[in-house]
């Protein structure tokens, strides 16, 4: 069986579309991952397997090739996990090609399964021309930038499965929780008054001198 799996991956600071062709067939039992992949990339070999396994679904015990076309293309990076995934059961007939059809893929596995965030999501997403991407969580909001596809947002590979096969709807995570800014260190543009003192202190700073600064307590030394 075939299965081909559009994802992509990141060149630069650009996307470039990927897709993932898979083969299924008689031979003894391995995986074989070609396509110019970088180390990361050959990794997931190991990792594919072990999240398919932790999903719950079934590894085929048959010889599968797996190439990342364009092959001229160095391939970089873990994001094609889950294409990979996906393409590996869809040629094992574990999926149909109709449950994944018009929708893209992008997001590195663990090996419980869980699906990771990678680099570069916005230029990846922007790169494909799906109808539907499926994310990371944690990627949701930046993939979500990019006008035009229906972005899924999933934390495991389980709920991939089970919504392509339908036996439950994609799930909904709430947004992740915004980083704060760093502090900001004080500044002298929020000293109210002091202008001499605030000359005096900037005249310093500039040219490296020495400064020594006498007054009564509470005149702001410390503060300065």
């Amino acid at each position: 069986m075939y299965a081909s799996i559009p994802s992509a991956t990141i060149r630069g600071v650009e996307g470039q579309p990927v897709w993932v062709e898979v083969h299924s067939g008689r031979g003894l039992p391995g995986l074989t991952l070609v396509g110019l992949p970088d180390a990361a990339c050959r990794e997931a070999r190991d990792r594919v397997r072990a999240a398919v396994l932790a999903a719950g679904a079934t590894w085929p015990d048959t010889r599968v090739t797996v190439n990342l076309a364009p092959s001229a293309t160095r391939k970089v990076g873990s994001g094609l996990d889950l294409a990979i995934a996906i393409g590996i059961l869809v040629a094992s007939e574990g999926l149909t090609a109709d449950q994944v059809a018009g929708r893209g893929f992008v997001g590195e596995l663990g090996l419980d399964g869980t699906v990771r965030p990678v680099p570069g999501v916005l230029s990846r997403v922007a790169a494909l021309s799906c109808e539907e991407v499926v994310v990371p969580v944690a990627s949701a909001v930046e993939a979500a930038l990019v006008e035009g596809p229906l972005v899924r947002a999933v934390a495991t590979l389980g709920e991939v499965l089970a919504a392509l096969a339908g036996d439950e709807p994609w799930p909904e995570h709430p947004p992740p929780r915004p980083v704060a800014p760093p502090p900001q260190p004080p500044d002298l543009r929020d000293v109210r008054g002091q202008a001499v003192v605030r000359t005096a202190l900037e005249v310093a700073a500039a040219g490296g001198h020495h400064l020594l600064m006498v007054g009564p307590p509470g005149a702001g030394k410390t503060m300065l």
